[in-house]
């Protein structure tokens, strides 16, 4: 308990410095009122500012048992915030503006005339994103070539989507149902998913149960758990309710007609020839629960004699692209990996081929196709789907809910 109030502490005292020099700049503009007027519109900033820090208290100190909870906190938070990102660029620019009075003694009114106009768009900007941004759903085309596809998988057309986190969405079903419909125009071979259908705990996904029973490919559906399916981010009153909550979630899965690879493997096959696709559960990082094991979802990967000889064209689902980075691409012949986890921070600014996202100071492969070559020359291609869902704040800007269509092509060795 003792970091969540050391960062809530700090959050509020740079909330009060930002607030006294908005205080200040609202004083002095106000000197031409009457009294009672700047009283009025002194009054009014300061009752809107103490309404705002209540909601951040109310997100630090409100009970959290039980889902119902997470989303009015996640919506209090995402107010809170939509409100200090404004006010701080204000604050920034009424600043710099007022360094040219340390010399001449007369400050330029930046934050009016710069900051005001800036923060105004970015505030409309944080609830675009809110709104339509994360409704928003946009189908990525990508191939992937290769002499070890076989040409009968020539043209075999796979759908990746991932991160639904549907408890987000509480019990509205419209975009989830949107999203399954869009899948299934793209009229796949083969439908996976990498991971984190849910929030915290099993039952958020029992109101999209019909919509998400019916994505249908040739092959099937495949899936992974990702982080938050286990159930990890919850207090449970005993060991026994978590198990069942994680029992429950494979079951909803199985009576969805998606077969989960938990840490597992099949052959999916075309006329004589056939491709491996893996599956791990979970690959975490510290502080996080390590569930994914590569040798035993396919155990050839721990021979690496028997290893070397295996030319079966091999793709892994894998929620965690760190996995790929660390081990994946160092020590396997994988030829594909399919991944989410990043949700590219729900936010990112592209132009032309340049893309940013504060998500790449975390993860070096993030969102889009990623390629490598181990010690020993073996190509690996990594593909990282930035999700389709929302977790902590509810909102994508720039990144929209992504459904990926990977084409794999027989390449002449």
């Amino acid at each position: 308990m003792r970091l969540p109030l050391i960062a809530v502490s700090i959050t509020l005292i740079c909330s009060l410095l930002i607030d006294f020099c908005i205080w200040h700049d609202i004083r002095r503009g106000c000197r031409s009122m009457h009294l009672s007027g700047r009283r009025r519109c002194i009054s009014a900033y300061w009752v809107s500012t103490v309404l705002c820090w209540g909601l951040l208290l109310t997100v630090v100190f409100m009970p959290k048992r039980g889902e119902s909870s997470i989303i009015p906190l996640m919506w209090m938070l995402y107010a809170y915030i939509s409100v200090y990102i404004p006010k701080l660029i204000y604050v920034l620019f009424s600043l710099i503006g007022r360094i040219p009075s340390l010399w001449h003694g007369k400050s330029i009114k930046l934050g009016k005339y710069v900051g005001l106009p800036i923060g105004i768009i970015v505030f409309a900007t944080i609830w675009w994103g809110a709104t339509g941004g994360r409704r928003a759903i946009q189908t990525n085309v990508v191939e992937m070539a290769s002499p070890k596809i076989p040409e009968a998988f020539d043209g075999y057309r796979i759908v990746q989507f991932s991160d639904l986190h549907v408890g987000t969405w509480g019990a509205d079903t419209a975009f989830v149902s949107r999203f399954v419909d869009s899948i299934n125009s793209l009229r796949p071979d083969l439908i996976v998913f990498t991971g984190d259908v849910v929030n915290r705990c099993t039952d958020e996904i029992k109101p999209f149960v019909p919509a998400l029973s019916r994505l249908s490919a040739k092959d099937g559906v495949y899936s992974v758990l990702g982080n938050h399916d286990y159930g990890d981010y919850m207090d449970w009153k005993s060991q026994s309710d978590h198990e069942r909550n994680n029992a429950e979630m494979r079951s909803i899965q199985a009576r969805m007609g998606w077969t989960m690879l938990n840490n597992d493997h099949c052959f999916l096959k075309a006329d004589n020839d056939s491709i491996v696709l893996i599956g791990v559960e979970n690959w975490g990082e510290p502080p996080f629960r390590q569930y994914g094991r590569l040798e035993d979802a396919y155990p050839s990967i721990a021979a690496p004699a028997q290893n070397a000889n295996d030319r079966k064209f091999k793709i892994l689902l894998s929620h965690n692209p760190e996995h790929w980075r660390l081990e994946v691409s160092r020590n396997t012949n994988i030829d594909l990996t399919l991944s989410g986890h990043t949700h590219a921070m729900q936010f990112i600014v592209s132009a032309k081929n340049w893309r940013w996202s504060p998500s790449q100071y975390r993860y070096e492969q993030w969102g889009g196709m990623y390629e490598a070559t181990s010690p020993d020359g073996r190509p690996s291609r990594i593909y990282v789907n930035i999700g389709s869902g929302e977790v902590g704040m509810p909102y994508r800007i720039g990144a929209d809910s992504e459904i990926t269509l990977i084409t794999l092509k027989h390449a002449p060795r």
